[in-house]
């Protein structure tokens, strides 16, 4: 039986890139037509790109009918072009990769062999190693993923990455779940399904620079922690109960030694401290219902998480 794999690559500033992993990705569906007699669709999503990748996917889709693409009006996010990708996949599997190479393409056949042949509704990658990563980056990365397994619901694998091939089930049920602010990597999670991991050692980008800095990264681990998790709005709540219990036992030590003692109440110093403790975690505890009500904010605005500004793909399947 004949089946079609949906490749969907989001492309931001990939023009470095994009010949590259066109070759190697081409490659690689002639092995599998000749052994497995898959056809496959590629679909490039040009994310805002600010360099020559849409006139690189133009190109592409000019000479193989197979390329499609999807250039959005603005730069929206790898979340939102993942989506997009697979609300156009038409596919009866559907793979996502980046365009750097960082996701070996050879990994393809093996998932394909999982999911035929053992039934896995999705066939996931995770990194065995960080090399080439920061230190710092990495610390940080693996203290996120114990962190968000620890205070929600979403089984999210320590180095897991986007790149993964799934059944059409599955992507109908990811596409459900329509919300503004996404985090993929708890969605994939979220939705259940047969997994199964395939590991793999990091591998550096073909070309180009990675466009996660630091920050971006915080923040997106951020996105997730809250999209996944009200434990952050129960610490805060714990933290004010533990305080006003503090705050009550420091009151009575107070009276208690004025009264029987004749201790003078401690002065200016000790209260400043006190005033800028308590507000420091006053204004903790507000950031993080501010988060919240910001999330909530923006779902209820009901906007549109990407807008295509053009396409060759046939609407959204």
């Amino acid at each position: 039986m004949s089946y079609l794999i949906s490749i969907i690559v989001p492309c931001y500033n990939e023009e470095e890139s994009l010949p590259l992993f066109y070759d190697v990705i081409v490659k690689q569906a002639e092995l599998m037509k000749n052994k497995f007699d898959t056809d496959f669709e590629f679909i490039f999503v040009n994310d805002g790109s600010r360099d020559n990748t849409l006139d690189i996917i133009k190109s592409l889709s000019q000479k193989d009918e197979r390329v499609k693409y999807i250039s959005f009006s603005r730069n929206f996010g790898k979340e939102a072009a993942m989506y997009a990708g697979m609300k156009s996949a038409s596919g009866d599997f559907t793979a996502i990769m980046d365009a750097d190479l960082q996701d070996p393409p050879s990994l393809l056949e093996e998932m394909y062999r999982y999911i035929t042949e053992e039934n896995y509704d999705c066939v996931a990658t995770r990194r065995t190693t960080r090399k080439g990563e920061p230190h710092i980056r990495s610390f940080f990365a693996r203290c996120f993923y114990k962190l968000i397994n620890k205070i929600s619901k979403a089984n999210i694998v320590d180095g897991a990455r986007d790149f993964r091939l799934m059944t059409r089930q599955m992507v109908g049920a990811i596409l459900e779940m329509t919300e503004y602010n996404r985090f993929s990597k708890g969605i994939f999670g979220w939705v259940g399904f047969e997994t199964k991991w395939l590991e793999y050692e990091n591998t550096k980008r073909v070309a180009g620079e990675t466009k996660w800095s630091f920050w971006k990264l915080f923040l997106y681990s951020l996105d997730g922690i809250i999209a996944f998790s009200t434990v952050p709005l129960a610490i805060s709540s714990v933290i004010g109960f533990l305080l006003c219990i503090v705050a009550f036992v420091l009151i009575i030590t107070i009276i208690v030694k004025t009264l029987l003692f004749g201790d003078p109440v401690a002065g200016y110093p000790s209260l400043v401290c006190i005033i800028c403790f308590l507000s420091g975690i006053q204004l903790f505890c507000f950031g993080i219902l501010g988060q919240y009500l910001s999330k909530t904010y923006l779902e209820t605005k009901h906007r549109p998480i990407y807008i295509i500004k053009e396409t060759n793909t046939i609407g959204d399947k």
